[in-house]
């Protein structure tokens, strides 16, 4: 392959990325984890699945950097993961530290990259990631929106008894519990569900989607979701590679669009070659605008606690 992307965290989220981008003969891929064993083995397990998968891609498993270097994107996904009962902000100051160091190590071996942060909580880990590389805003991009856009879109398909490659949306600001989901921009078929669903349904599907991340923590006890958030970063890592262009809601940094200024927050991006190329800026209502301004002082807060533990 031509192309390298290089996923920290050989936990469910990084194994399955890695699984994800191999499958899909999107790259070569090298798998990094500070538990010796466990990037090598599963590397190889998923080697071994290659001849049956009928792919490709090299799998590289190891506990170092060296192997990382000249990657072509490399996406974070290390940290502790949420509890039950655990908020994404809880993780914040373990998660900060085990992020900075991540992001310097592969940084310094690939300078050209495009980093796709996973960690949470998720739009502070951005500002972790940009502060320590040094790369430009195009090149630190955080997965949320699309992972909650998702979850929205299948929400919007078991209500609605349709197929999911039918349904649209979009979520913008913070990834949890202050994003803004909008149901004018979420279609079927291109029909605004504003149209094919009562009010009271619609505001149930949001608030699902608000707390989609919770509610599989609280099925799963002892985890939190990795199917999802896996297959939403290497859907931008696919649009990256392959130069497609695709407009997807994404953690970029902002310096002006959306009354925004110096925050990664979750918004339409077109998704190239070059990272974060364009930030798309929608109309919004005002009741919406003023979600995203909420969401946007919640990421704020996270950004100035970011402050006090350096």
């Amino acid at each position: 392959m031509d192309k390298k992307v290089t996923v920290i965290g050989a936990g469910n989220v990084g194994a399955t990325a890695a699984q994800r981008l191999a499958e899909k003969q999107l790259c070569d891929v090298v798998l990094v984890d500070i538990v010796e064993g466990v990037p090598q083995g599963k590397a190889l397990d998923l080697v071994e699945a290659a001849a049956i998968e009928k792919h490709d891609s090299q799998l590289t498993g190891t506990n170092g950097y060296d192997d990382t270097a000249d990657s072509d994107i490399v996406i974070i996904t290390a940290g502790i993961p949420r509890k039950p009962g655990m908020s994404r902000d809880d993780l914040i100051s373990t998660n900060a530290g085990i992020v900075r160091n991540v992001t310097q190590e592969v940084a310094s071996r690939s300078p050209e990259a495009i980093i796709i942060i996973v960690s949470n909580p998720l739009d502070a880990m951005c500002h972790v990631a940009y502060d320590t590389c040094g790369f430009p805003k195009q090149r630190v991009i955080g997965m949320a929106g699309v992972l909650d856009s998702a979850r929205f879109r299948a929400f919007i398909s078991m209500e609605l008894n349709v197929s999911v490659e039918n349904t649209h949306a979009f979520v913008l600001g913070g990834h949890g519990d202050t994003m803004v989901p909008l149901p004018r921009y979420s279609t079927v078929a291109g029909i605004p569900i504003t149209e094919l669903l009562a009010k009271d349904r619609i505001d149930a599907l949001v608030d699902r989607t608000r707390n989609g991340g919770a509610e599989i923590v609280g099925l799963l006890k002892t985890g939190s979701a990795y199917y999802a958030p896996a297959s939403a970063a290497v859907e931008m890592a696919e649009s990256i590679l392959k130069d497609k262009k695709k407009i997807l809601p994404c953690a970029a940094y902002l310096q002006g669009e959306y009354g925004i200024q110096d925050l990664f927050i979750g918004v339409p991006v077109k998704l190239g070659a070059a990272g974060a190329e364009e930030i798309i800026e929608i109309t919004l209502t005002e009741e919406e605008q003023q979600a995203l301004k909420k969401s946007a002082d919640s990421v704020q807060e996270l950004k100035d606690l970011l402050k006090t533990l350096k």
